[in-house]
């Protein structure tokens, strides 16, 4: 009898314990949720910070380094950052200082970044609460049009509306998967050619298929890409890889949206892919010119294979950062074109980072309307309200601010030249990675000063303005206007 009484006491206590996870688990997710609904842009950040202090801390474990020490924690942080923010800057030989474990740490973090913060956030919230409801499918809207998280729901035709939230989730898993192996499918055959064993092939194939798709810009092997200087199949392969990936996934979930139903691009694919296609071109055609002559860059390789390096670094200064040459020994006038590109960055919902290319057409478009006397923006028959106009001048101001007391800071820390200095702070900003090889030179609080100038940029300078406020102010009245001198 007492065995059996101690038997339902047993049971009793388990049933009890399984309630009460079940309670602790339960209150979890509506604390989530709670945050989630609250304020959807702050729940983002948490989420991307929080990714990135665990990838710390496992790059900061003697597992991680091939010579089994622990990694200071600086260099752990910045590359925690740099990989999750797919930058590619780095302060260690990220092909001999990694281990395995560590190498695989860095390749899962590439994919969660690449991803993007918004986006992140909401699959993040479809795993805590099981479905992909209201909440989760405004986070997910918000990182294909950061306006609606700055001012609400907008009116205008959007690149990706509410209800095919679902579809893009979809397809941002789908091209992770689906151009990664085409871009493996490339790659891995020309590392066989040039000698690889079969291993080495298939794992730096990937490596470099997803740290060219992502727009990270991480090299697997010591001599980078120096081998394939003047290899037209493996440099266009990595090219294809930056450029689908800085163009956003509402551009390539439009486009096969249209390759399946027929039907128009909206104004948003439209206008990337244009302002995208001239930047390229006359980004291309600067370097070239501008480097022609420099035996340290391009004037040191065949008059043949100056132009594809001219339009490679074009394409890298989209985010990609990947280099055939030292970026350090160009030309003045290079480097302040290269940081103009890098900053203006890819696409909208991208792998690439900056302000991003639809901002700049916006600035443009209203240049063009005041010198003309127009009183609205129109692009492609169709008119550009005034409050995208009010967000691209924020997220650019944002951004020269960032980048400006970031350069204050290490410029205060370093002896470095201002061009140096500039470039580098540009690049950690837009998540683009080319390097003057500056990072590797910065003492402890100038790691920590890029760490922080990466993270603000990759958030995007909207997501991070929206956080930073407590709520949308209303006002029922308008005060008396009155005119202002400016120019």
């Amino acid at each position: 009898m007492r065995c059996a009484d101690e038997r339902r006491d047993v049971k009793v206590r388990q049933r009890g314990a399984t309630s009460d996870r079940r309670t602790a688990l339960r209150r979890a997710r509506d604390f989530i949720d709670y945050i989630a609904e609250a304020t959807p842009a702050r729940f983002a950040i948490l989420i991307f910070t929080s990714l990135i202090l665990v990838t710390t801390l496992l790059l900061s474990l003697p597992i991680s380094s091939r010579d089994r020490q622990v990694t200071p924690l600086a260099d752990a942080l910045f590359t925690a950052v740099s990989t999750i923010c797919v930058t590619g800057l780095t302060t260690v030989d990220m092909a001999t200082h990694w281990s395995t474990f560590g190498n695989v740490v860095i390749l899962v973090g590439m994919q969660v970044g690449g991803i993007g913060v918004l986006t992140l956030a909401s699959i993040m919230g479809l795993v805590v609460s099981r479905r992909l409801g209201l909440r989760q499918r405004l986070i997910a809207a918000s990182d294909t049009n950061p306006s609606r998280i700055h001012v609400g729901p907008v009116s205008e035709s959007q690149a990706i509306r509410l209800g095919e939230i679902g579809g893009l989730l979809v397809t941002v898993a789908v091209s992770l998967l689906v151009i990664e192996a085409a871009l493996s499918a490339l790659i891995i055959p020309r590392l066989l050619v040039a000698g690889f064993d079969p291993w080495t092939a298939v794992w730096q194939g990937f490596y470099f298929a997803t740290s060219a798709f992502t727009n990270t810009g991480f090299v697997p092997s010591e001599a980078g890409l120096d081998p394939f200087a003047s290899d037209p199949w493996m440099l266009s392969s990595i090219s294809i890889g930056v450029f689908l990936g800085s163009l956003g996934f509402p551009v390539i979930f439009a486009l096969a949206r249209k390759a399946r139903r027929g039907g128009r691009l909206s104004v948003h694919v439209r206008l990337t892919l244009i302002t995208t296609t001239i930047l390229l071109i006359l980004g291309a055609i600067a370097i070239t010119v501008l480097e022609w002559s420099n035996e340290a860059t391009l004037g040191g390789q065949d008059g043949v294979v100056r132009p594809m390096t001219g339009t490679f670094l074009s394409v890298m200064s989209r985010s990609g950062g990947f280099s055939t040459v030292d970026i350090a020994e160009m030309n003045g006038a290079t480097l302040l074109v290269l940081d103009m590109l890098m900053f203006v960055g890819g696409g909208s919902a991208s792998t690439a980072g900056g302000i991003k290319v639809t901002t700049l057409a916006i600035l443009f478009l209203a240049a063009f309307a005041e010198a003309r006397g127009d009183r609205d923006m129109q692009v492609l028959d169709r008119r550009i309200p005034s409050d995208v106009l009010r967000l691209s001048v924020s997220i650019v101001l944002w951004g020269a601010t960032i980048v400006a007391l970031a350069s204050i800071a290490i410029l205060r820390l370093t002896d470095r030249p201002l061009d140096i200095v500039l470039f580098d702070v540009i690049s950690a900003f837009a998540t683009c990675g080319l390097s003057t090889g500056l990072p590797e030179t910065l003492p402890d609080a100038g790691k920590y000063i890029l760490s922080a100038t990466m993270w603000a940029g990759r958030v995007g300078t909207v997501t991070l303005a929206a956080a930073l406020a407590a709520s949308q102010r209303g006002q029922l009245f308008t005060r008396a206007e009155e005119r202002i001198i400016v120019g």
